[in-house]
Order: C-alpha cells, then sequence, then structure tokens
C-alpha cells in the first residue's frame, strides 16, 4: 500500500490498528474471597487441545494480582446492555471499590474456580492459570478452561451475532456492536 492515502501511525497506537477488540469483564478473587471484575479487550484462545485462552494485564491492577494469588480467572462475556458497566469496570481500580456494589452486577459461584461468575453476562470461561510470560509492560496469562457455558438462546456451536451482541472495543471510551446483517462471503474452490 502506498500513495497520498497512507499515513504513519504512532508505534505507541499501532496495537489499535487491531482494534475493535471483543471485549470481556474478567473476575478473580483474593484471599479471602472478596471479588474483582477488570474489563478487557486483550485476550484470545490459544489452543484448542488443550483448550487454552490468554489474557494481556499490567502489573499495576489490581487484578494482575489477585490473578498471580490465585491462580484463577472467569472470563464473562457481557452484552451492548452491559457497555456502561463495562466501560465502569475498566476504568476504576479495585482496591479501591466493590465493583459488583457499584455497578449492580451479580456475583455467582463459579462451577470450578473460587472466582465468581456475572449473572448478568451471556458467557462464561472458568480458567486455570498454567502459564504466565512477562510480555513488554503487560503479563500475558494463559488459562485452561475447567469449565464454559452460555445462553443456550444465543449460540448454537457459534453466538448468533444478531441475539447475542457483544461488546467490541473501538479505543478509549468507545464500545460497539454486531450489525444485523452477517457477510458470509464465498471463494473459489481451489
Amino acid at each position: 500500500m502506498s500513495g497520498k492515502n497512507v499515513k504513519d501511525v504512532n508505534l505507541k497506537l499501532a496495537y489499535r490498528l487491531l482494534h475493535p477488540r471483543n471485549t470481556a469483564l474478567l473476575t478473580c478473587v483474593d484471599g479471602e474471597g472478596r471479588a474483582n471484575i477488570i474489563t478487557l479487550a486483550w485476550l484470545m484462545p490459544v489452543s484448542i487441545n488443550p483448550p487454552l485462552v490468554a489474557v494481556s494485564i499490567a502489573p499495576r491492577r489490581y487484578s494482575h494480582k489477585l490473578i498471580e494469588e490465585s491462580g484463577e480467572f472467569v472470563i464473562n462475556v457481557p452484552t451492548i446492555e452491559l457497555v456502561k458497566e463495562t466501560l465502569y469496570c475498566g476504568s476504576v481500580s479495585g482496591r479501591r471499590v466493590d465493583k459488583f456494589k457499584e455497578t449492580g452486577l451479580t456475583p455467582i459461584p463459579a462451577k470450578k474456580v473460587k472466582a465468581p461468575a456475572i449473572k448478568e453476562c451471556i458467557a462464561h470461561l472458568e480458567c486455570v492459570v498454567r502459564q504466565k510470560a512477562p510480555a513488554g509492560d503487560h503479563t500475558l496469562f494463559i488459562g485452561e478452561v475447567v469449565a464454559a457455558y452460555v445462553n443456550k438462546d444465543v449460540f448454537n456451536g457459534r453466538f448468533d451475532v444478531k441475539k447475542a451482541k457483544t461488546i467490541y472495543h473501538v479505543g478509549g471510551d468507545e464500545f460497539i456492536t454486531h450489525i444485523d446483517e452477517v457477510t458470509v462471503p464465498k471463494i473459489k474452490d481451489s
């Protein structure tokens, strides 16, 4: 690509060329059972067998400390109806406030880990940390999914995007959701 329509991007903002990103509410818990929520857009599957997901969290975040101590977390998938709560949980530190209390989100017992799931979310992946690695100014936590469950009305092997309305982070305080039209391109067999 070259020409008049190309501009250089500040390398500290280059990651935003990969946005919008799916957004989740990650829950974790301290040694006394006090739960916290952090909003994440830097997460992805990294293996099918075993089922592994990776989340990237800065060491200065309170949730980083809790995950290091507990060795587990739950990835909760919110819908666009929870965008205000999602923004709040990514803007305020759990060191100072109870995010469940402040947002009205409901903690429910997870099936296999101590960290709670969030009742209002449509999907949950319970994870046990199997590896962690420094990644610049963040830590990459790789968790094995030990339980996964979803609202049956929005998932049949994959999300029904017209019903699920999951959240994608654009950047800053901006979020989007799916459009009602799904494009399925046809390609020629080679």
